[in-house]
């Protein structure tokens, strides 16, 4: 049997954790949080979340997150008027940009197409 996918989400937004937290138990999924600056170094997450509006250097801490999850996907994430900064996220190295309000809103479609089942 496999375990839970796990998931690390890289924000400071307690309403955001609290909210994501419970629809990543409802899918079976284990959510880690943990602050741009202090996220664990090597952990083998299936998923990795960046705020990027928490992050004083979002492109940093995608890096880190490359190490967090050497096999997994990172998904940046950040307000809709951040269209440039999203975009500037992929680049960094993320495999993915969405909106706050896509994640807020569609975790569980999210992590449908970037999570793996359990």
């Amino acid at each position: 049997m496999m375990s839970a996918p796990k998931i690390l989400l890289v924000s400071s937004d307690l309403l955001a954790s609290s909210r994501l937290g419970g629809v990543a138990r409802a899918a079976g999924h284990t959510l880690d949080v943990a602050a741009p600056a202090s996220f664990p170094a090597a952990t083998d997450y299936d998923l990795v979340l960046v705020d990027i509006q928490a992050c004083p250097d979002p492109a940093a801490v995608i890096a880190r997150s490359r190490t967090a999850a050497p096999a997994g996907r990172v998904l940046a994430f950040g307000p809709h008027v951040w269209k440039e900064r999203l975009e500037q996220a992929v680049q960094a190295g993320a495999d993915a940009a969405v909106t706050r309000g896509e994640v807020l809103e569609g975790l569980a479609a999210i992590l449908d197409r970037f999570a793996p089942r359990s």
